[in-house]
């Protein structure tokens, strides 16, 4: 099972919930609704890291908690 934080919040220009992945670089997705995007981020994850493992590239390790300043 995939530990990587997501960040989950509704962007008014977007009119969508938006939900990114700030471990994985590039990652994120968004939906209608907060289950929407969380379900639709999950995918993308499973996507990002099959994709990297196909390429041999690096996967990080989820560090399991963010730090913003």
């Amino acid at each position: 099972m995939n530990r990587h934080p997501i960040l989950l919040y509704w962007s008014t220009e977007d009119t969508a919930f938006i939900a990114e992945v700030p471990e994985l670089p590039g990652c994120m997705a968004h939906g209608d609704t907060q289950e929407d995007a969380l379900a639709n981020v999950k995918e993308a994850m499973r996507l990002w890291i099959d994709t990297a493992r196909e390429f041999g590239d690096p996967i990080p390790e989820p560090r399991g908690r963010l730090m913003y300043a």
